[in-house]
């Protein structure tokens, strides 16, 4: 994994193999934040990460100098990952990385939030109940919501529905409130 740009920019990370994460690629990642940056004033931003894994996604947003970065995973050894790579790289003051089920978590949070992202793992069920659950959380109302998903699926129906972005064989739904 690659960080793109920001204060981390080029940094090679490692995460170890016995991970049980699906990275997002160097290329969907590029294009996300590419599509962001004209969206997002990094500073002021809080961002949610939801199946963080190995956190790609968060510490890019960390990189970009992102207020704060709540990174969400269950398993315990990407969370004591990610906890040890953000102190390294000294960004740990403004992530906050909490092991527990996506989804639980969300429904207790309360404060703001200008990003929402979830990284599902590619055979999830549950696609529609999250989608629900953010949509309807007081922290979406002025949130831009970014589902990344395996190419083939489409919310266009759903009313939040924004656009759809396509890179290989991964794809980025965006829902705005």
């Amino acid at each position: 994994m690659r960080i793109v740009s920001g204060s981390l920019k080029g940094r090679r990370i490692l995460a170890p193999k016995n991970l049980p994460a699906r990275p997002t690629t160097d290329y969907a990642k590029e294009s996300l934040f590419n599509i962001l940056q004209n969206e997002v004033d990094w500073e002021s931003t809080t961002v949610i990460d939801l199946f963080a894994g190995i956190g790609s996604i968060s510490l890019e947003a960390l990189s970009r100098g992102a207020k704060n970065v709540w990174s969400v995973d269950a398993h315990p050894a990407t969370v004591k990952w990610l906890s040890r790579i953000t102190q390294e790289l000294h960004v740990n003051d403004r992530a906050r990385i909490v092991r527990g089920d996506a989804m639980k978590w969300m429904k207790t949070f309360s404060g703001p939030a200008d990003l929402i992202f979830a990284d599902p793992p590619f055979d999830y069920s549950e696609y529609a109940a999250l989608i629900k659950l953010v949509v309807e959380h007081p922290a979406f109302n002025q949130a831009l919501f970014v589902l990344e998903h395996r190419k083939g699926l489409s919310f266009a129906e759903h009313p939040n529905f924004a656009e759809q972005r396509t890179y290989g064989e991964v794809s980025f739904t965006f829902l705005r409130s």
